[in-house]
């Protein structure tokens, strides 16, 4: 039977027909559908782990006990998961180990565009990239049936086109595998230098055979049509080669990006005359072909930043111009904006109120640096706020301390906010951190995670109270409010900012998307009260504009939540 399935959910039906039994995973676009999927078969034990260290150390436990093992994080996810991640290329495998990484070329929900085929060079570990969701269930079995093999835990690198787009896939039976017999073996598990020296060796004597199944296993594949142009590509690229340049060049399709091959690229070099690399981000089969003296036109034609397209090859390649349709309107750009009553707004309303400096972090709440909030002044990564926010104080001292917060999401403090956290107690800063609690993980679309109570699959679970943790690690201040409560959240951080001591202010107040939430009616205007004068505006909520020099609020999109009431002085918004 076939299916049109997600890139992401034909990993997931990989992992099912593998046999894998453990997957755990932190949510992070363009790679959550994987682990969202792979739930919904009983035969595989999922779950949401805190972070993707963690997620990678489970994944690494379940391999060393035997089982076929997988982990899914986005690109800047590996970068958390880092640690794990070099050493388990030494230790290698008892039962398979597989990483999904997405990239996101052209960063459609990321805060750069790093590209994760440097992490599989770095860490000398395998890494296959598929170009159709066919591909992304048959090298799912085939990544294990290679770390089993080499003994090596192994990488598929996806992007958010192929990640994020359908095709057929043909759906297979699963392959029930038993536990692999634990053995005790320090000298492969456990990275003393002494032995971490000799496995080193090892590894790269691994990359080597690597690399000979790279020229030779099929997984790679030249694909001539009698043309003095070739084409060298992997992934998506691959597919906008193919519908720009059709059957007029030649083409190799890589599968495996790392190790490559040499012999290979060298082969099929020598039969064209120029030959293109095309691959998004970083020039790594490029200089990968110059290396090995293969002469390629690469990053002096293809741009180094954002996505490719079916229309860029053709420009470039063949210096065509594609046709397309174009309206003869003018359309309004439309940013991405807070959802109507998002308990964030009202948040960041109290804090440009109060004028202070605001350290963000990594969620929803990261459009609060956008118009007309325009609350937030620096943003890392992952956790970031909180640590910043103490590094900054620390250099201003007594000049910041009062006139400074920490932005910081329930699921992310979780993941990397509450070591930030125990650093602000341990060393002593007069630090507010602001956990905006809307009890789910918001920007990934609605996954569980430790503060909820609820799994992955929806069933009651242990449930850490933020109030608790942040006093077990030394805040003695810890202030919950209702972000829809304008003046007294304006009251809390004002009276928080005031003390000289460090304290925490949980913003409660559940997702409005959130299909339990209950929301009151649409709220309206009252026009004959209404003066125009625009302070409604000043919360950005999307369901307010102007008409005819007064307010007006959309009722298909107002949820009632009233945060602009407290706006308006004359009380022209009511119910």
């Amino acid at each position: 039977m076939k299916k049109l399935m997600l890139g992401n959910e034909a990993v997931a039906r990989g992992l099912y027909e593998a046999g894998v039994k453990v997957v755990s995973s932190y949510p992070g676009t363009p790679s959550t559908e994987i682990t969202e999927n792979a739930a919904k078969y009983d035969e595989i034990d999922c779950e949401w782990a805190p972070n993707e260290k963690v997620a990678t150390e489970v994944a690494a436990g379940a391999c060393f006990a035997g089982a076929r093992a997988f982990c899914a994080m986005k690109h800047v996810g590996l970068n958390v998961a880092a640690d794990p991640f070099f050493t388990m290329s030494y230790i290698g495998v008892n039962g398979g180990m597989v990483l999904g990484v997405a990239d996101d070329p052209g960063m459609h929900s990321s805060q750069n565009e790093q590209d994760s085929r440097h992490y599989a060079i770095g860490a000398k570990v395998p890494m296959l990239e598929p170009a159709d969701s066919k591909e992304c269930k048959e090298y799912t079995k085939l990544a294990y049936e290679l770390s089993e093999q080499f003994d090596t835990m192994l990488v598929i690198r996806l992007t958010t086109r192929i990640a994020h787009s359908r095709s057929l896939v043909e759906l297979e039976d699963r392959t029930e595998l038993e536990l692999k017999p634990y053995e005790k073996n320090p000298s492969k598990n456990v990275m003393l230098p002494a032995f971490a020296k000799k496995k080193h060796i090892v590894v790269e004597e691994r990359t080597k055979k690597l690399t000979e199944y790279a020229e030779s296993s099929g997984v790679n594949q030249a694909q001539m049509n009698n043309s003095k142009i070739g084409v060298i590509c992997a992934g998506i690229c691959y597919q906008y080669a193919k519908e720009a340049l059709g059957d007029t060049v030649n083409y190799l399709k890589l599968g495996m990006v790392n190790p490559l091959p040499v012999n290979l690229i060298k082969d099929f070099a020598e039969k064209c005359d120029t030959v293109y690399v095309i691959e998004e981000l970083d020039p790594v089969i490029e200089n990968h072909c110059k290396q090995i003296g293969v002469k390629v036109i690469g990053k002096e034609l293809f741009p180094m930043c954002g996505e490719f397209s079916q229309k860029l090859v053709a420009q470039l390649v063949l210096n065509k111009t594609v046709d397309s349709k174009k309206l003869d309107i003018d359309i309004p750009v439309r940013p991405p904006v807070m959802c109507c009553g998002c308990p964030h707004r009202g948040l960041f309303y109290a804090l440009k109120k109060q004028k202070v400096y605001v350290s963000g972090d990594i969620g929803c709440y990261t459009l609060g640096a956008s118009a007309p909030l325009g609350m937030m002044d620096t943003c890392v990564c992952m956790g970031g706020s909180v640590s910043a926010l103490h590094g900054f104080n620390k250099a201003r001292k007594a000049d910041s301390e009062k006139s400074s917060v920490a932005v910081i999401g329930d699921s992310t403090f979780i993941h990397s906010g509450i070591t930030g956290l125990i650093d602000i107690a341990y060393n002593a800063t007069n630090s507010v951190v602001i956990i905006l609690d809307n009890s789910i993980t918001g920007m990934t679309g609605h996954q569980q995670n430790p503060t909820t109570g609820y799994n992955i699959k929806g069933d009651p679970a242990s449930k850490v109270s933020l109030e608790a943790l942040c006093k077990a690690v030394g805040i003695n201040r810890v202030t919950v409010c209702d972000p829809y409560d304008l003046k007294g959240t304006m009251a809390v951080i004002k009276e928080e900012l005031a003390v000289d001591e460090p304290s925490v202010i949980i913003s409660r107040r559940p997702c409005a998307l959130l299909k339990y939430v209950k929301h009151k009616p649409s709220l309206k205007v009252n026009t004959d009260k209404c003066i125009g004068c625009k302070m409604c505006l000043n919360i950005g909520c999307p369901a307010i504009s102007i008409k005819d020099k007064k307010a007006v609020i959309d009722h298909t999109q107002c949820v009632g939540c009233g945060v602009c009431t407290s706006l308006c002085a004359k009380g022209a918004i009511t119910e």
